[in-house]
């Protein structure tokens, strides 16, 4: 194991065994710490079968297995507090967006929704399978796709129907708020370190966010600069682009 590009081809050729619960990777010093609860002959033939020239250095019974992995609490713990943020923003975002008449707005709300639920799936997952983890980071992607969907018909919506200028204040200051939010997020899940499915999934959600936010905020002064609902809409049909396209590169981790 000399990068972590060989880590992910590991990672995948485990992920199908139930019986492992952690995996932790030391690539500087090319070892490969296993938790699991199933027969150790089917993982070392797992492994040996990509050509890796490995060996068993050493396997032993543990009671207590949170030194070698993300502790469950604290994984927990964090998973609870960026579905917090992303569910309160979901209401603002949601809130505001409609009484602004911002197709921004709500986009950006539906997505914090649909990161919400996501990190809700995630606790699920906690301390769970890694083949369980796999399918959690598969039902995120499934579900952000088809938000997606459902946002561009009613962008398409709009475009085609008579729609009033948004208020560029609201769009400007909501989205600046929900950016820092975002930007907090995505620190805490980084310092967790975690290189789980579905915490890679949650990553992925985030960076999506910040994007978005900020092309929130760049379509509430071209509406003001303009005086037209078009920008606001535009961002609006870019934000389920980059919905769409962070829903494959969940369904591809997932795999």
């Amino acid at each position: 194991m000399d990068c972590p590009s060989e880590e992910s081809i590991i990672r995948m050729k485990l992920g199908s065994i139930s019986e492992i619960t952690f995996l932790v990777f030391d690539i500087p010093n090319r070892k490969l710490i296993v938790t699991h609860s199933g027969n150790l002959s089917t993982i070392q033939q797992s492994i040996d079968s990509l050509n890796f020239d490995s060996s068993l250095l050493a396997s032993e019974e543990v009671e207590d297995f949170t030194s070698l992995a993300d502790p469950k609490d604290e994984q927990a713990s964090l998973l609870w507090k960026v579905l917090s943020i992303n569910f309160g923003f979901f209401i603002l975002e949601m809130t505001t967006g409609l009484i602004s008449r911002s197709m921004g707005l709500v986009a950006d709300s539906l997505d914090m929704l649909a990161d919400a639920l996501v990190y809700g799936l995630s606790l699920f997952a906690v301390g769970g399978s890694m083949s369980r983890k796999m399918r959690i980071a598969g039902v995120s992607g499934y579900f952000q796709m088809t938000l997606a969907i459902v946002g561009l018909v009613e962008v398409i919506r709009r475009f085609l129907g008579y729609e009033e200028v948004p208020d560029f204040r609201v769009m400007i200051v909501i989205s600046v708020l929900a950016l820092i939010a975002n930007a907090l997020c995505l620190y805490l899940l980084q310092k967790s370190k975690s290189q789980e499915a579905h915490m890679k999934a949650s990553m992925i959600f985030t960076s999506n966010d910040i994007v978005i936010n900020l092309g929130v905020i760049i379509a509430g002064v071209l509406v003001f600069v303009l005086n037209s609902k078009y920008p606001d809409l535009i961002i609006g049909s870019i934000v389920f682009i980059i919905v769409t396209r962070g829903a494959l590169s969940i369904l591809k981790l997932s795999k």
